[in-house]
């Protein structure tokens, strides 16, 4: 699994921003095809808190462990590193095909069916992604990092701010001084100020 979820490539500093504009779509009845809208200008000072660009690609790495699955086209462990390293560099195809194949072979691991939802949604593809949660959800129930991306592909990918913040309370139930109970709770927290700030709006 990787130390940073969708959370932290996807919602960072702008959450809010997006979850605002989330609300204001939901009311205008738009369309649920997700497409972010750019970032406001006064939103630019702040651009040295954006998440750093992905590390480059260790090809040496990724060499080692293509030599490794030719030899044995059955090692997960081989598989599942290699699309970790496409995962850092944001190489997404590359990625889903490697956590495709480690999953095949390893149907029941929550952590790879998790990475291989992220890298789906990330690509575009958030019905796959949803659906790949669902998986891991039903290996692992409790799993708090499955809990914590399914919200965020929920809110921003289908505007769906109820069906998130209840997933999120349940990752703050489960593991409240975890990393993940902590962002759960910080994006629940920014959920309720979106709603009181289009309320205002409204008014």
């Amino acid at each position: 699994m990787k130390a940073e979820s969708v959370a932290f490539a996807v919602a960072g500093m702008c959450f809010g921003v997006i979850l605002g504009w989330v609300l204001a779509t939901q009311e205008a009845n738009r369309p649920d095809e997700f497409a972010p809208p750019a970032a406001p200008a006064a939103a630019a000072p702040a651009a040295a808190n954006e998440p750093p660009p992905p590390p480059p690609l260790d090809e040496a790495r990724v060499r080692e462990l293509r030599s490794a699955i030719e030899k044995n086209p059955r090692d997960v462990a081989s598989l599942t590193q290699l699309g970790n390293l496409y995962h850092d560099s944001e190489q997404w195809a590359n990625a889903i095909d490697a956590y495709e194949r480690a999953l095949k072979l390893d149907p029941n691991n929550p952590n790879v069916s998790t990475d291989l939802g992220i890298s789906y949604y990330l690509s575009n593809r958030t019905d796959e992604a949803l659906k790949q949660f669902e998986h891991s959800l039903n290996v692992s129930p409790d799993h708090t990092k499955t809990l914590l991306n399914k919200g965020i592909v929920l809110a921003i990918g289908k505007r769906d701010l109820d069906g998130a913040a209840n997933v999120w309370k349940r990752v703050v139930e489960l593991a409240p001084d975890t990393p993940e109970g902590q962002r759960a709770r910080e994006m629940l927290e920014t959920v309720a100020a979106a709603h009181a700030r289009q309320g205002t709006t409204n008014q």
